[in-house]
């Protein structure tokens, strides 16, 4: 299966229900279905092989724009409109783009884009005629409404993802039709729908928000796009919509939790608010169960094993059963159709209880990363994929992550995992957000620092903090020092780099342990 058939699917039987909705007004799945495929026509004309990337907020036009470039059976570059174009331009160039479609707002970087890529050939916007660059409608008009069947097989590569880059150098990870039918496999077992839903995409569309819209179209999903991330603009769209399923990362979420209106709005209609791609505190998971009510499910995946190899659903989020709340620090267990496992240094599979590197295996990894066979070849060790993650398992298989492996922070010769003090930081009242690293040491070689970022109007004394975690951590877990940024450094799709913040201690040292 492809991934342009999930959207078919869905435009076969619902072909008159909402697709598409942003501030531009609705489209069905049938208008949808005839837009990619004109566009995929126009696309096919152009040359037998080639990628192309979509540069835009979210909009239905830009989706619409990503389905016309699976259906011409083309390779998608997702790229985040909160890049720099300094990345953006590294990122088509890496990757050898061809085709840039560009929402006008970006009309200056595209024009740059194209004087500095010779192998950027064609320029569409897709709201407007911009001097001599076509809108999509005028760039795909005439074309047939129905485009021949993708040349593409389940291997075929179909995304070339940049990693988030959030611990060191980004890679290029390439995803296959053949992975986002396991990732749907996995998503619609473990989140089923009786009915169509509702589903806001507020996160970017070039990552976890967008990649669940394919599931999601299998089923009829009307999906309601919003252009950025905004707390107040979220809340108020769950209510107007009547919204069903959203995925969000941890710190949108705080920011929500933190924004005046919040238990101002109706989320009864809510089934599924996913959490993913970084840990969550677990007192601000507790707050928005009770906000949000018996909703919240986590997936834990990664680029290389798109979004579900593990799944904690609602029924597993209930605060007042201790069985339950123990596992609200859990990521959940393996999803059906992809096997979780914890692996040792020498290639051994762990028994329960045993720390070890989380390893995936299954249709839904990856097929390498493009132009780097070695690192392919080093996270694919024993047959595995290597997640970077330690992590463990208790008794009834609930998987719970310690730590990112480069993450670790190793102090007097003790391991600390930054996400066990992080833990007891979300907790305080005031603090918004906070990352735990390590920094040089004559004493200690690493020691373990704190960078928190408070809620705005809150104020709080670093030692008061300090003094919290030597309480629940004791001395060696505790952080020696503590900072108060007014803003912790973020990933264009809203993860703490820990990378920049790390950069700032460890400058000009030849060795960063």
């Amino acid at each position: 299966m492809l991934m342009s058939d999930l959207f078919d699917r869905g435009a076969r039987l619902w072909p008159d229900r909402a697709c598409l909705i942003d501030a531009c007004g609705s489209k069905s799945y049938g208008e949808v279905e005839t837009s990619s495929h004109r566009i995929a026509n126009a696309l096919l004309k152009l040359a037998p092989e080639f990628r192309a990337a979509v540069l835009s907020p979210n909009r239905s036009l830009a989706f619409e724009a990503v389905l016309g470039i699976l259906r011409a059976g083309r390779t998608w570059l997702p790229v985040n409109a909160r890049a720099l174009q300094t990345e953006v331009g590294a990122m088509l160039a890496k990757h050898g783009c061809e085709v840039l479609f560009f929402d006008s707002s970006f009309l200056a970087m595209a024009l740059q884009l194209r004087g500095t890529l010779p192998l950027l050939r064609e320029l569409v916007c897709l709201d407007r005629q911009c001097d001599d660059i076509p809108s999509l409608a005028q760039w795909s008009a005439g074309h047939a409404e129905r485009a021949p069947a993708p040349r593409a097989s389940r291997d075929s590569v179909a995304v070339i993802k940049s990693t988030g880059g959030t611990t060191g150098e980004p890679k290029s990870v390439m995803q296959t039709h053949g992975n986002f039918a396991a990732m749907t496999a996995n998503f619609l077992s473990s989140m089923p729908f009786a009915d169509p839903p509702v589903h806001l995409v507020a996160a970017p569309m070039t990552h976890g928000a967008g990649s669940i819209c394919f599931p999601l179209m299998a089923v009829g999903a009307t999906h309601v796009m919003l252009a950025k991330a905004d707390p107040g603009e979220i809340l108020r769209a769950i209510e107007q919509h009547r919204v069903n399923v959203l995925f969000l990362p941890p710190t949108v979420i705080y920011s929500l939790l933190a924004h005046p209106g919040v238990r101002q709005h109706d989320y009864s209609s809510l089934k599924y608010f996913i959490y993913a791609a970084a840990p969550m505190s677990i007192d601000k998971l507790r707050e928005a169960i009770q906000v949000f009510g018996p909703v919240m499910a986590q997936t834990y995946g990664q680029a290389e094993a798109p979004m579900l190899c593990t799944f904690l659903g609602p029924a597993d989020h209930r605060p007042d059963d201790a069985q339950s709340a123990r596992r609200l620090a859990s990521c959940g267990r393996a999803t059906p159709f992809t096997a979780v496992e914890i692996m040792g240094e020498d290639g051994r599979l762990l028994a329960t209880g045993e720390h070890g590197e989380i390893v995936v295996r299954g249709e839904l990894v990856f097929k390498g990363y493009y132009n780097d066979p070695q690192s392919t070849a080093r996270v694919s060790e024993h047959g595995w994929h290597h997640t970077g993650d330690i992590g463990w398992r208790d008794a009834d298989g609930y998987v719970f992550i310690v730590d990112r492996k480069r993450d670790t922070i190793i102090s007097g010769g003790f391991n600390v995992f930054p996400s066990e003090v992080e833990q007891v930081l979300w907790a305080h009242e005031a603090v918004q957000d906070c990352a735990v690293i390590g920094v040089p040491d004559d004493k200690w070689g690493e020691a373990v620092k704190a960078v928190v970022e408070l809620k705005p109007g809150r104020k709080v004394d670093p030692q008061v903090l300090l003094a919290l975690c030597k309480e629940q951590l004791g001395g060696v877990k505790a952080p020696k020092t503590l900072e108060i940024w007014s803003e912790l450094p973020r990933s264009a799709i809203g993860k703490v780099l820990k990378k920049d913040i790390r950069a700032r201690y460890w400058h000009g040292r030849e060795r960063q342990i």
